[in-house]
């Protein structure tokens, strides 16, 4: 994994990373206190594939809304 960031209640993360082919994805969890805190796939976009790093986290903006900026960070 190359990022994740989370929103301001700590619910929810996105993770950016990068496969062994060299190609890059991410994909959007939640941790929700009836499931102890564990962190569960919400959405999937982890088959989606990018050629750089900076394209991924790109379409990780456009396609959660919350997201925004902080990725960046």
């Amino acid at each position: 994994m190359l990022a994740s960031r989370q929103n301001r209640e700590a619910d929810r993360c996105v993770d950016v990373f990068r496969r062994p082919d060299g190609s890059f994805g991410f994909e959007e969890f939640r941790r929700d206190p009836e499931d102890m805190g564990a962190w569960t796939q919400i959405e999937y976009f982890s088959g989606r594939q990018f050629s750089t790093e900076a394209l991924a986290t790109e379409a990780a903006e456009q396609a959660v809304p919350w997201l925004g900026s902080p990725l960046h960070r």
